[in-house]
């Protein structure tokens, strides 16, 4: 196979092992290193035997990705406060014209999502991301990962259960979730504490992931009275900053604010919707995770 060919069917396929490589590690820096690994791998192959280069290229990114889960997994135990995934822009737009299909992939990329999947076993996300995000057979599943196909499955039956039962129950309504971002976002800049509170449910939650490197709660903060007084006092130092703006971006699937500081991005938000209400509040400010945004 000649080496322009070897480049234009990687570059083919290198949406799909970046979205393999993103759902598996959740930071687009460690799944841009696994995909420039992959690409070295094939690169070097005898790509002559290859009879479906996608499966050999998911195959390849699949196990590396595993490799660097392991990896970084033992990192994120010392992580300063709560972690969440690097914000991921999406916009699957005429790439994947099928609204079902466009459902099921924002779906896999949630933050929701995401940060279940960070409770599973590396072999365990493996098998959800390939089958649950990209619909492989188990027997190719198998294959990939080099297990039985029964063993394969029986992950794949505990990884569901899993995430069935730890992710939030979240609408997806993108036009009520930007409505209501909307609606945040002015209560908030208003300094209308009464507003705020009226947009939150009675339990909702706040995660802010700084890595320790800027201002965020380092633990999760809890009830509408408490999530609405840290926003309404962040909200006023955010006010105060000059050269401040903000921008509606969809990341990960879902509408979302990304804030500006003399032109540099200082934090990402999303909000999780229930019954209309505002039940979880997802706070980036990590440098290292806002890079890739703009």
């Amino acid at each position: 196979m000649a080496t322009d060919t070897a480049i234009d069917l990687f570059e083919q396929h290198r949406p799909v092992l970046m979205g393999v490589a993103y759902r598996m590690l959740g930071r687009v820096a460690d799944a841009e290193d696994v995909v420039q690994d992959a690409w070295l791998r094939w690169s070097q192959a005898d790509r002559d035997d290859v009879r479906e280069p996608r499966a050999y290229l998911v195959r390849i990114t699949t196990r590396l990705a595993v490799d660097r889960l392991r990896q970084v997994q033992s990192r994120r135990e010392s992580y300063v406060g709560p972690w969440l995934p690097e914000p991921l822009v999406t916009d699957f737009g005429p790439q994947v014209p099928d609204t079902a299909e466009q459902a099921v992939l924002a779906d896999s990329v949630s933050l929701a999502v995401l940060v279940v999947l960070e409770s599973l076993s590396p072999l365990e996300r493996a098998v959800f991301v390939l089958r649950e995000a990209f619909g492989l057979p188990f027997a190719e599943i198998a294959a990939t990962l080099e297990r039985g196909e029964a063993a394969v499955r029986q992950l794949a039956t505990r990884a569901r259960k899993h995430v069935e039962e730890g992710r939030p129950r979240f609408d997806v309504d993108p036009a009520q979730q930007r409505d209501l971002t909307e609606r945040f976002l002015a209560a908030a800049a208003d300094g209308d504490l009464d507003g705020l509170m009226k947009l939150l449910a009675p339990d909702v939650s706040l995660v802010g992931d700084s890595g320790g490197k800027s201002k965020a709660p380092l633990r999760v903060i809890e009830t509408a009275d408490k999530v609405g007084r840290f926003v309404h006092g962040a909200a006023r130092q955010g006010a105060a900053e000059e050269n401040f703006a903000y921008r509606f971006l969809e990341l990960n699937g879902a509408p979302a604010l990304v804030f500006l500081v003399n032109g540099t991005i200082d934090a990402a938000i999303q909000l999780g919707v229930v019954d209309g209400r505002i039940q979880r509040v997802y706070i980036v400010r990590n440098p290292d995770k806002l890079a890739t945004i703009l």
